[in-house]
């Protein structure tokens, strides 16, 4: 019910050695100027109480990734006002396109990861996020996601 993105779309395994940039399981820096933190899209699944999520990359300005992590672990975070960010993952099961996709990431309590919310556009990740999947969409999904030559991530 779930797939998870390693890093943003630009990031290069070469980064990893440079002074200017990270990678970590909830944030990453590149060359000191591009800032990501990872979050959740939630899909509800309908006719269920279950939740399919992406998680997935999203870029901050510098400001808002310097505030999301001076407050990454102080309780009482999730009152921050949401955060907006640029999708900087690119899932292949779309037949268009998810990078720059415009979001709002919503900080939740310590030790749960931040919810994307997508602006709601005609895009088919943004209508699935408003209207919810079945069964078949997940099952589609999973399958995809099984056969990287026929979907996943860009």
């Amino acid at each position: 019910m779930n797939y998870t993105a390693e890093a943003p779309a630009v990031w290069d395994p070469a980064f990893a050695d440079a002074d200017d940039c990270l990678l970590s399981a909830d944030q990453c820096v590149v060359h000191g100027r591009h800032y990501f933190v990872k979050g959740l899209i939630e899909i509800p699944v309908i006719g269920s109480d279950e939740v399919f999520s992406w998680g997935v990359w999203v870029s901050l300005s510098r400001e808002n990734f310097s505030q999301a992590a001076d407050l990454w672990d102080t309780p009482g975070r999730e009152s921050e006002q949401p955060y907006f960010g640029w999708l900087t993952t690119d899932l292949l099961v779309y037949p268009s396109t998810t990078l720059n996709l415009k979001t709002h990431v919503h900080t939740r309590p310590v030790g749960e990861r931040p919810l994307v919310e997508l602006e709601p556009t005609d895009h088919p990740l943004a209508v699935e996020q408003r209207r919810g999947i079945g069964l078949d969409r997940v099952r589609e999904i999973a399958a995809s996601l099984l056969h990287p030559g026929d979907g996943g991530q860009r």
